[in-house]
């Protein structure tokens, strides 16, 4: 095990929450979705060795850990920054108004999808669906919901976001 591998652990906090996960299935396995999402939420996101953790923990091969978090959206694979944030693009948000907020992120924030600003504050990543299609547009930051935005909306938030105004 290299040094880089040695230093991927689950706080003793996280190991218990860990532990607990896996006590509710008869198979450790199943506790793999679970688990990538603790792993996400202690490290930030899901990096090879972090992948390789989750694999010895769940005693299953770094193959299939590897297809799980590359197949859900919901798990990134790489730094994303303080704020990541998705713009629903859905038919629905489309309609409302989402092109107006990713305009705002190309235009304001000078990102593309999957990039991240220089300053590791905001990131961009495009999703299909966030199931508010009655809210719409909306964004997530992070793992929390904005809704109804346009334009002006969104602006605001970003600003309070960098100036700690908003907690995410």
């Amino acid at each position: 095990m290299n040094e880089r591998m040695s230093e991927i652990a689950f706080t003793p906090e996280r190991m218990k929450r860990f532990e607990a996960l896996v006590a509710k299935y008869e198979e450790p396995a199943c506790a793999l979705l679970p688990t990538l999402y603790l792993a996400q939420d202690q490290f930030g996101h899901l990096s090879s060795p972090v992948l390789e953790y989750v694999a010895r923990l769940l005693k299953i091969p770094p193959a299939r850990v590897f297809e799980a978090a590359s197949f859900y959206v919901l798990f990134k694979k790489k730094d994303m920054g303080k704020f990541c944030l998705q713009v629903c693009n859905n038919i629905t948000c489309t309609m409302m108004g989402s092109e107006d907020l990713i305009h705002v992120i190309r235009e304001d924030l000078k990102l593309k999808a999957m990039e991240v600003t220089p300053d590791g504050t905001f990131s961009y990543m495009p999703v299909q669906c966030l199931g508010s299609c009655d809210t719409a547009p909306v964004v997530q930051v992070n793992e929390e919901y904005f809704e109804n935005m346009d334009q002006q909306k969104f602006r605001d938030l970003l600003r309070a976001l960098k100036d700690g105004e908003v907690k995410v």
